[in-house]
Formats: C-alpha cells, sequence, structure tokens
C-alpha cells in the first residue's frame, strides 16, 4: 500500500476534524469509566483549544492515495507544563517536570482497516523524532482513555511507562523522559 504522509500546518487542521471525531467516538465504544465524558468532547472542543494553547504543533495526516482520503493522523505538541493543569483535571504533577514546557503526543488515530499496517509505528517514530528536535524538552506524555488497552500496550511497547490514572481512571497518564 503506498500511503502518503504529510506534514500539514495547523492552519489545516480542518483535515483532521473527521478523524477527531471518529477517534472521540472510538475511545466512547472502548471505555467502561464515564463513557458519556465523550458526548462533548469532539474536534472543536479537543484539538482547536490544544492548538491555540500549545508552543509548538506538529500535525501529519496519512492518505490513501487511491481514493484521496485522510484515513489516520497523528497530533503532537509542546505547551506549558501548566496547559496540564486546568479545570478538567490536572494530568501531573506539575513539580515533577523541570522545564518550563513538555511534549505530547496528543492525538493519534488510523481508520479501521488500515490498522496493523505499520502506519502507527511510523507516525509515532516522526511524532517522537519532532518532539526530540527540541532540545529543551525532557518530558513526553500520553494520555489513553480507560477501556483502550490496545493503544496503551503500544505506547509500553515504544518506551513509555504507566505514571498514573486521573479522574478515577477515566485515563492513564504514560511519561517517558529523554534519552
Amino acid at each position: 500500500m503506498n500511503l502518503k504522509y504529510e506534514v500539514i500546518p495547523e492552519e489545516q487542521a480542518e483535515l483532521c476534524r473527521g478523524l477527531c471525531n471518529e477517534l472521540m467516538l472510538f475511545q466512547k465504544s472502548k471505555a467502561f469509566i464515564a463513557p458519556e465524558r465523550f458526548d462533548t468532547m469532539n474536534f472543536d472542543t479537543r484539538m482547536l483549544p490544544s492548538i491555540r494553547s500549545a508552543v509548538h504543533n506538529y500535525l501529519v495526516i496519512v492518505k490513501d492515495p487511491e481514493n484521496n482520503e485522510v484515513i489516520a493522523y497523528v497530533y503532537t505538541n509542546i505547551s506549558p507544563k501548566e496547559a496540564y493543569s486546568n479545570g478538567f483535571a490536572t494530568f501531573f504533577d506539575l513539580s515533577s517536570v523541570q522545564k518550563e514546557n513538555v511534549g505530547c503526543l496528543s492525538q493519534f488515530y488510523i481508520k479501521e482497516g488500515y490498522r496493523q499496517l505499520g502506519i502507527g509505528s511510523k507516525l509515532f517514530n516522526m511524532s517522537m523524532e519532532w518532539l526530540k528536535s527540541f532540545e529543551d524538552i525532557e518530558d513526553y506524555f500520553v494520555f489513553t482513555s480507560n477501556g483502550n488497552l490496545e493503544a496503551l500496550e503500544f505506547y509500553r511497547r515504544k518506551g513509555f511507562s504507566v505514571s498514573h490514572d486521573i479522574l478515577d481512571g477515566f485515563i492513564t497518564v504514560l511519561r517517558s523522559k529523554r534519552k
């Protein structure tokens, strides 16, 4: 399969709208703790605010050239650590991060039918290379929703460790340090 990987500017984030909304439905379908929380989560409430609050954004889409359909995306960012303590939750102990900013692999989704083809590993590697290009970033985070054991195991295989759960187990926080 000859897929096209394309880094897009944040001004073209709209290309991720459909998949972002699909990701929220997917997460809700997996969740066994408070799945109703996903009812208000979508592109407008999750991705756009994150893009606006980030210091740097990195978006990659994957297109199937046969139909020019966007079949996967990853959204990674560099954000002030304070962005992860808000009205929704405090995602990690801010004092455990020495630098002002953290790296976060924020959203990651591959359409059904395109999974298990190596797309996830390629997008993950692209995101980590981008994060590591910022020498002042030492802490990397990923947040997985409850019930999404495949994602949790994927990130563990990639070197992330479970740090803790938040919101009574609704989200698992995974962390990695610059090596």
